[in-house]
């Protein structure tokens, strides 16, 4: 009985660990955050940046969304790489202040929750005196409702509700690493096409967890069976 009873907690362990997995993985793509392919961004250098937004809504798609630069970050250049669907505005007074996409009519993020879009950029100079870019997002959708991710970290380490998308500076190496607007493109670029591949690699992560979970069951369910047939015999 012993025996069983401990088949049976591995199973039901596994099992859980490999459900934790997909739901964390789930919540973890839930709110826009901004993302780095390729080289950390350097103080005092450029950075290419990409946005991403995954769509919560289950009625309605999101057809704006808008980043505001700090102004005390005095960031004079900002590019953005073209996305099909979507136009994109830079707003500029003496520094950049804000950067905002638009979709195209039926080109909006599709309702539901298994959608989102990646929206790529670049930005420079950085500041040279901020460890951790703060950039405020706003989300819009065709209803007109619109949810800000614009709460800075928390220094406890918590996950706010509504965070911001960040972006952590990399100390300027000396060596031209933080390079130039053209590479930053570049990586931005590359990077937008391989995002899918770690979502994926997440899904594959956690379905694992599960199948290993299942073939844990059959072997406490057959441990169970060969001990009652003894049993008998």
């Amino acid at each position: 009985m012993s025996t069983n009873r401990y088949f049976l907690r591995a199973v039901v362990l596994t099992g859980a660990a490999g459900l934790t997995g997909l739901l964390a993985a789930g919540a973890a793509s839930a709110h826009v955050t901004a993302n780095v392919y390729g080289d950390q961004p350097e103080q005092g250098g450029y950075g290419a940046i990409v946005l991403r937004v995954p769509n919560e809504e289950e009625k309605v798609g999101t057809t704006k969304l808008e980043v505001t630069i700090p102004e005390e970050y005095a960031i004079s250049s900002a590019r953005t790489k073209p996305v099909p669907g979507w136009t994109a505005e830079v707003i500029k007074t003496d520094v950049v202040s804000k950067i905002t996409w638009t979709a195209q009519e039926g080109n909006q993020i599709a309702a539901g929750s298994t959608s989102y879009e990646e929206f790529p950029f670049t930005l420079g100079k950085l500041p040279e005196n901020v460890d951790t870019l703060v950039l405020a997002a706003a989300q819009t959708y065709s209803d007109g409702k619109v949810v800000n991710w614009d709460a800075p970290p928390a220094e406890n380490g918590e996950e706010p509700e509504h965070p911001a998308p960040v972006v952590e500076l990399a100390e300027a190496s000396g060596e031209g690493h933080s390079g130039g607007a053209h590479e930053a493109e570049t990586e931005a670029a590359g990077g937008a096409e391989a995002a899918p591949a770690s979502d994926d690699t997440a899904r594959w992560l956690g379905g694992a967890g599960l199948v290993v979970g299942a073939l844990g069951l059959g072997v406490g369910a057959g441990a169970t069976v060969r001990a009652r047939k003894r049993t008998s015999a």
